[in-house]
């Protein structure tokens, strides 16, 4: 028997080809609902770039990657030309399917599980219950604070923002009641993979973007080149490999590229290591562990961020020394997981785990399981959604079996 029918509504991941690991965020999500025998759909908008030839590339590569999942007739995409869509649009131009076809889906569909945060009103209104799924906790809780984006209505709101709305916390709640939900990993497709042969601590991420938060008269630049720029002279604390996978644009990023070289960091660019959903897994699992900062609206807001990209490493049982991001009820540090705030916090880090790298590989591995199985997440999501129980992604979860 066919469970309830889910679709997904994904951001830019088709018109971004070239940015494997982004494909993974939403899949996870896809993942762990077939693994409970749900009918899912992945729903996005696909801004045309203008250039029919590019548009057509990355078209090809988005449907390539959805069979290669199990995805490639449960896909709609639909033409925009616009960045954030009126309340009375609904989308006219399907690029893979009838309309009335897609417009079927809506009308059967249990839920919509939507990241997009400026759907179109109109569209939602197409389905009979929906979801809106915050990935993005206190930046995202400031830009609807301040104005700055405008979110149409959903019928629950999810957050993987620990401290979202709690007392103290530097996070509005915007007046609406968020629950509180952990990012999923798919335990099945990202195995455990022991192997003490491997040597650097890496990360992947976009090295700069034109990413700024203002608020009044303060203004500060929110990306990971900041956040790594601090965190610049770590190599010369410890003797452990450490490697960045970069996404770099401008001569500027070339020329800071250099000077980390010279510190002691190795570099790639992400498009030869981490163009394509596999190449991405392939990379993380070919990794001692996770070395990575976080922005500073993280730390501003004390979100108690945890990334996907981080799940992909814990799961894949390499341990992870990433930057505190606020107090957290479950997030460990010391085991598996390690939260620093200074360079020599870090350093000592390494050290701990390379004197007895298999526990804390075994650790890594175990978290993934108790708190971010993909399985258990999208249980408690779906028993929010539609029977209406303010689950919350705080209550403990049975773990798998151990990795073995």
């Amino acid at each position: 028997m066919t469970g309830p029918t889910v679709v997904i509504g994904a951001f830019k991941v088709a018109a971004y080809p070239e940015i494997g690991g982004h494909f993974w965020v939403y899949l996870q999500y896809a993942l762990g609902l077939r693994q409970l025998g749900c009918d899912v759909y992945w729903l996005e908008a696909f801004r045309t770039r203008g250039r029919r030839e590019e548009d057509a590339i990355a078209l090809a590569t988005f449907r390539a990657r959805m069979e290669r999942y199990g995805l490639g007739d449960k896909c709609i995409v639909y033409a925009t030309h616009s960045g954030r869509p009126s309340s009375g649009e609904v989308p006219t131009r399907y690029l893979n399917m009838h309309r009335d076809d897609a417009e079927a889906v809506y009308q059967k569909a249990d839920l919509l599980l939507n990241f997009h945060y400026s759907s179109s009103p109109a569209l939602l209104k197409s389905f009979r219950r929906t979801a809106l799924v915050d990935i993005d906790p206190g930046l995202f809780q400031f830009w609807m604070s301040r104005g700055q984006l405008q979110v149409p209505h959903h019928d629950l709101n999810f957050t993987i923002g620990e401290n979202v709305g709690k007392p103290g916390s530097r996070i509005p709640d915007c007046g609406l009641t968020w629950i509180q939900t952990h990012p999923p990993v798919d335990l099945e497709h990202w195995a455990y993979r022991f192997d003490p042969s491997c040597e650097a601590f890496t990360t992947v991420s976009t090295w700069d973007s034109p990413d700024w938060v203002v608020d009044g008269g303060e203004r500060y630049e929110n990306t990971k080149r900041v956040a790594f720029l601090e965190f610049a002279d770590l190599p010369r604390l410890t003797p452990q490999p450490l490697e960045l996978a970069l996404f770099m644009k401008n001569p500027r990023d070339m020329k800071e590229w250099k000077e980390l070289e010279e510190r002691g960091w190795g570099i790639h660019h992400t498009g030869e290591v981490a163009a394509t959903p596999e190449q991405y897994q392939t990379y993380i699992q070919q990794s001692r562990g996770e070395f990575s900062c976080a922005k500073r609206s993280c730390m501003k807001f004390q979100n108690a961020w945890v990334s996907d990209r981080t799940l992909c490493y814990l799961a894949s049982g390499k341990p992870v020394v990433v930057q505190d991001t606020g107090p957290s009820t479950f997030l460990p540090n010391g085991e598996g997981m390690f939260r620093f705030t200074t360079l020599e916090q870090a350093a000592k880090a390494f050290d701990v785990i390379n004197s007895d790298y298999e526990h804390h590989c075994r650790a890594a591995r175990r978290l993934a399981e108790t708190h971010f199985d993909a399985k258990h997440v999208m249980a408690k999501i779906l028993s929010s959604a539609l029977n209406g129980e303010a689950a919350s992604a705080r209550d403990s979860i049975e773990p798998s079996s151990p990795a073995s």
